[in-house]
C-alpha cells in the first residue's frame, strides 16, 4: 500500500458523470499497491489558476475518446466543450472546441463512446426541455440532436454504447407567488433513455436517436407514503414528479439497470433501462454523527469554550446531529456477482431560487433553544458557536416537518451531506459501509491548503460549518481482482482513493492534492477514468476537470506488483 497519505500528493476529481470505470480483466495481474501522480495539465485561457481574482471558471466534466485520443471537457461558463489532444498526456493541447450556444444556454455533461460524443445541454430558461446533441469526435461536426427533459444535468452511455441515459433534474425557477409580471415553473424530473441507432464510422458516422422518458408520475398522490419511507418531498406546492430531481446516473455492468441519485430528496431511483420505467425510489436514511468515528468539525469558531466569538480550530468530534447523505456522484461495480453502489455524499440545499430557502444555522433556527429531552443536560451549551451554533442545517427535514417540538425547541438537527462515501447493496439499496469522518481526518494536516478551506480561499475551518471537504463524485476502477474508488473533494480539493474490493471492509489507500493555497488545481468537479488498454501512454489515467481553477489535470495511476 502507498503511504502517500502522510503527505497528500495525489489529486483526482471524480466523474460527476457517475461512471462505472473498470480497467481490469480476468487475466490481468492483481496489484499490491497503488499510487497516483499528476503528469500533465491544461489551463483554460479564462480559468482562475493564475489569479484567484480571474473572471471565469471553467473545466468541469471530462470524457475521453480512445479512437481520437482526445479529451472532451465541459466549459459551462462559455457554453462550450473544450477538446484536448492527449496523444502525449504529459502535454495536453487544445485541439478544438464544440460550441453548443446554437442549441441551448449551457453544456452540463459530456460522454463518449467509440468516436461518438454526447453532450447534455440546458435551455434558457432552464425549465424548458433540454437537448442531447451528438458529435463526431474526430471532425467535431454536429451529427444530430434530440429533445429530452428539463435541465439535463448528467448523461452516460450504457456499457454496450447502444443507449445514452440522461438525468433531467427539472429544477424549478421559483416557488410560491412570483413578482408581478413574472411566472414560476417547476418541471418534472425524469430520466431519458436515448437509443442511439448508430451506423457507419469515421467521418461517415451517423445516428438516428429515439427518446423514451422514464418519469415519476406514478408517484403523484403517494407523497405522504414516500415521506413516511424517508424520501424527502418538500418543495412548496410540488407533487412527487416535480419534487424528485435526478442528479447523476450509473448503469449496471449488464446494462439492464440504472441507479440515479435524487440528491435533494436523499434517495436513489432504480430504472429498468429496456422499458424506460422507474421501478423504485429508495430512501438513504440518515448518518449518526454522534458516534465515535463518524463525527465532524461543525464550526469555524470552535477555538474556545461556550462562546460565540471563538477562533478557528481543527476539532473533529461526535455531535448529536443527523447527516442527510444527499449524494451527488454515484458509481456501481460488482463483487462475486453482487452489484454495489458507491455514493459521494456531497450534500445540497434548496436555496438557489426565489420563494424557498431551507438552509439556516443552528443558533439562528433554534432561537427557543434545544430540547433537553433530546439533547441532554448540555443542550444550552450546544447552541454556542463554539459547538453547533454555526452549523448549517435544514429547516425542512421532510415535507412539513420542522425538527422542532410544540414549544418551538429544536429536537432534531439535520445537516447537509455525510462528509463521506457510502457503499450500498444495489438489490435493496441497504448501506454496508460509510467512511465516517475519515475524509476530514485525512485532510486535517495538509501542506497544500488549510483544513476545510474552500476552493476559492485558503481559510482554516472555512467549510467546517457547511459540508466540510464536500465529496463531489466517485469513479471505480478494477485492476485484476481489486477494485478502487476515486473520490473527488470539491472544496479542499484532491482525490482520496479507497480499496473497495471487500465492500464491508473498505480501506483507505492514498490521497493526492495538487493545489497550493489559492492557486493550482481547485474545485474538482468531474473525472474520467481511462484504462491502460485505451490510454495513449499505456498507463491507466484519471482526467480531472477543476471548476474553480479552470484547469484540467491528467493523473497517472501507478500500480505495483
Amino acid at each position: 500500500m502507498s503511504k502517500n497519505w502522510l503527505r497528500p500528493t495525489i489529486l483526482s476529481a471524480v466523474s460527476l458523470a457517475v461512471l462505472v470505470a473498470c480497467g481490469g480483466g480476468d487475466d490481468e495481474p492483481t496489484p499490491v499497491g497503488l499510487a497516483v501522480q499528476k503528469i500533465g495539465g491544461y489551463t483554460s485561457p479564462l480559468g482562475k489558476s493564475a489569479t484567484p481574482a480571474g473572471t471565469v471558471t471553467a473545466q468541469e466534466i471530462p470524457a475521453f475518446d480512445a479512437l481520437s485520443k482526445r479529451a472532451f471537457i465541459v466549459n459551462a461558463s462559455l457554453s462550450t466543450v473544450d477538446v484536448l489532444d492527449l496523444s502525449d498526456p504529459t502535454k495536453p493541447v487544445r485541439a478544438g472546441v464544440i460550441d453548443v450556444s446554437a442549441l441551448g444556454a449551457s453544456a452540463n455533461s459530456v460522454a463518449v463512446f467509440d468516436g461518438l460524443v454526447a453532450v447534455a445541454i440546458e435551455k434558457s430558461p432552464k425549465t424548458d426541455p433540454g437537448v442531447v446533441a451528438f458529435y463526431n469526435a474526430s471532425t467535431l461536426q454536429l451529427i444530430t440532436s434530440v429533445t429530452v427533459g428539463a435541465l439535463p444535468d448528467n448523461l452516460t452511455f450504457t456499457p454496450d454504447g447502444k443507449r445514452v441515459l440522461v438525468a433531467n433534474e427539472g429544477e424549478p425557477s421559483g416557488y410560491g407567488t412570483p413578482p408581478a409580471g413574472s411566472t414560476y415553473a417547476d418541471p418534472e424530473g425524469s430520466v431519458s433513455v436515448v437509443t442511439v441507432n448508430r451506423s457507419g464510422s469515421g467521418s461517415s458516422l451517423t445516428v438516428a436517436p429515439v427518446v423514451v422518458t422514464a418519469d415519476f408520475r406514478a408517484f403523484i398522490g403517494k407523497e405522504d407514503e414516500l415521506r413516511a419511507q424517508g424520501i424527502r418531498i418538500y418543495g412548496p406546492g410540488a407533487n412527487a414528479a416535480q419534487d424528485l430531481e435526478p442528479e447523476y446516473i450509473t448503469v449496471s455492468a449488464d446494462g439492464k439497470t440504472a441507479y440515479v441519485t435524487l440528491q435533494e430528496n436523499n434517495a436513489i431511483a432504480v430504472v429498468d433501462v429496456a422499458s424506460a420505467k422507474v421501478t423504485a425510489v429508495k430512501p438513504l436514511g440518515f448518518k449518526d454523527h454522534n458516534v465515535v468515528g463518524a463525527g465532524l468539525d461543525a464550526s469555524d469558531e470552535d477555538g474556545g469554550t461556550d462562546t460565540n466569538s471563538g477562533t478557528a480550530k481543527v476539532n473533529i468530534v461526535p455531535r448529536p446531529v443527523k447527516g442527510l447523505y444527499l449524494p451527488d456522484g454515484i458509481a456501481s461495480y460488482a463483487v462475486d456477482g453482487v452489484t454495489y453502489l458507491i455514493t459521494a455524499n456531497e450534500g445540497d440545499a434548496r436555496a438557489d431560487w426565489p420563494g424557498f430557502n431551507e438552509e439556516t444555522r443552528v443558533r439562528a433556527y433554534c432561537s427557543a433553544g434545544l430540547d433537553p429531552a433530546a439533547f441532554g443536560a448540555d443542550a444550552a451549551k450546544l447552541l454556542f458557536d463554539s459547538a453547533l451554533g454555526r452549523l448549517r442545517i435544514t429547516t425542512t427535514p421532510n415535507g412539513g416537518s420542522t425538527g422542532k417540538n410544540a414549544a418551538g425547541q429544536c429536537n432534531e438537527l439535520y445537516s447537509f451531506g455525510g462528509r463521506s462515501i457510502s457503499i450500498w447493496k444495489a438489490s435493496d439499496v441497504s448501506r454496508v459501509f460509510d467512511s465516517g469522518d475519515d475524509l476530514e481526518q485525512r485532510t486535517k494536516a495538509l501542506t497544500e491548503a488549510k483544513f476545510n478551506a474552500s476552493h476559492d480561499n485558503d481559510t482554516l475551518d472555512g467549510r467546517s460549518p457547511n459540508k466540510g471537504p464536500e465529496p463531489e463524485g466517485v469513479v471505480v476502477a478494477q485492476f485484476g481482482n481489486r477494485s478502487f474508488a476515486f473520490v473527488a473533494l470539491e472544496r479542499i480539493g484532491g482525490v482520496a482513493v479507497y480499496d473497495v474490493s471487500k465492500p464491508t471492509a473498505t480501506t483507505f489507500v492514498t490521497y493526492l492534492n495538487t493545489r497550493t493555497g489559492v492557486t493550482g488545481d481547485r474545485g474538482p468537479e468531474g473525472m474520467a477514468f481511462v484504462p491502460a488498454s485505451k490510454s495513449p501512454n499505456g498507463k491507466p489515467l484519471l482526467i480531472v476537470g477543476n471548476e474553480e481553477s479552470g484547469t484540467t489535470a491528467v493523473l497517472q495511476i501507478n500500480l505495483s506488483y
